[in-house]
């Protein structure tokens, strides 16, 4: 197999140069057609709903103070959130309109051994069933072993990265990809992950201290290692806060937590926001990825790759994984669009993860983690059509640039 760089290495400097390694390598790709799908795309422009946690002077319990008129509108005493209340997670109170959406920064939530803890299967979303009886499917693809990306995993996949939240049943994890903002070349805020990474679907609502560590465990360490690590080698770029974030109205009002239901429109990008500094997140970790929105048929790509970090068993949630397949169609309802399905044996945590291409020389994000069997033998993603477009620019023209 000829060499063929690496995708998305992080150089020394600041720009990304590609080394001989990770997913191009893996796939060794020949350019492959990109257009319109042939596949029941995603063409209609969801009602994707764009949250804010907003900004101003400090008042009550050092809160923002937008913050904290955003958390006094629903009866929230901002100086009990802080010390504890976000805990509260009576269905009454738990805020799920896309215009609720609140994320203050609680300096200090997530320590480094609340972020291990927060492995836990049972904390953990877990990939979610999907039945394989509706509609025309492709025959279900044989199990792809998931293998460790190389470490270090800021010269290897410098944009991937973990998400961690809380949830009514405890700390849960994700993961994500940093991605280009249209508006903002070169200092992009964005993450791309996961729908079900942010909001509880149609029984719930929006998750609460939300945070994405770029390269986490940067050297792969177990968790006896990690017990000793410095700061740096748990979160090598440090932890980014969710500031506002985008899901599709269509997860928001169909999706649940097992089953297919809103899984075709499970995506979701955030704004973050540095908890020390002032450089973007592009510029911190060194690169970003294009999304490609062309929804290109499944018989159309070679391969693709998914990488996360799964934390089911046989998973522990602390190193990131990759499985690399090409992909077949899933369709869950003939109404709603086909997904993209290839084999993989990572587990839960591995959500939100990017799937990736690479056309020619170019690695683009085309689509991310969102259902797989209790048996862990594939992985489904949802085509990234116009409504997922709509979502990142409308993120990128009204927060983009803050």
């Amino acid at each position: 197999m000829r060499s063929i760089r690496a995708p998305f290495a992080r150089s020394r400097g600041r720009r990304a140069a590609l080394a001989a390694t990770g997913l191009a390598a893996a796939l060794a790709l020949t350019a492959t057609a990109c257009g319109p799908s042939d596949d029941k795309s995603s063409d209609k422009a969801d009602s994707g709903a764009s949250q804010e946690a907003d900004k101003g002077s400090d008042s009550g319990g050092g809160l923002p103070g937008d913050i904290t008129d955003r958390l006094k509108e629903h009866g929230i005493d901002p100086d009990k959130w802080k010390d504890g209340a976000w805990k509260n997670w009576d269905k009454d109170d738990w805020l799920r309109e896309a215009k609720d959406f609140v994320n203050p920064v609680i300096d200090g939530l997530w320590k480094p051994e609340r972020m291990k803890k927060a492995k836990d299967p049972s904390k953990t979303i877990a990939a979610k069933d999907a039945p394989t009886d509706q509609g025309a499917n492709d025959p279900e693809p044989s199990p792809v072993q998931a293998k460790p990306e190389k470490t270090p995993y800021h010269d290897n996949a410098a944009p991937v990265g973990k998400i961690f939240f809380d949830s009514p049943k405890g700390s849960m994890v994700c993961s994500g990809t940093v991605v280009k903002d249209p508006n903002n070349p070169g200092k992009s805020n964005m993450v791309w992950t996961a729908g079900h990474c942010v909001h509880a679907g149609a029984e719930g609502g929006w998750y609460r201290n939300i945070t994405f560590v770029p390269s986490y465990n940067d050297l792969g360490k177990s968790e006896a290692e990690l017990s000793n690590a410095a700061p740096q080698e748990i979160a090598p770029y440090g932890q980014w806060w969710a500031d506002w974030v985008s899901t599709s109205g269509e997860w928001i009002d169909q999706g649940a937590a097992s089953g297919g239901a809103g899984a075709p429109y499970d995506y979701a990008v955030m704004h973050v926001k540095p908890q020390e500094g002032t450089k973007s997140l592009e510029e911190t970790v060194g690169n970003a990825l294009d999304v490609d929105f062309s929804t290109p048929s499944a018989q159309s790509v070679s391969s693709m790759g998914a990488w996360g970090y799964p934390a089911a068993p046989p998973f522990n949630g602390l190193t990131m994984h990759k499985c690399i397949d090409k992909p077949s169609r899933l369709t869950l309802d003939p109404a709603t669009p086909t997904m993209y399905r290839i084999g993989c044996t990572m587990t839960g945590g591995s959500s939100g993860g990017g799937w990736f291409r690479v056309v020619g020389d170019k690695t683009e994000l085309v689509s991310n983690t969102s259902i797989g069997p209790a048996q862990n033998t594939w992985l489904a993603g949802p085509q990234l059509g116009s409504g997922a477009k709509q979502i990142l620019d409308m993120m990128s023209e009204k927060y983009g640039s803050q």
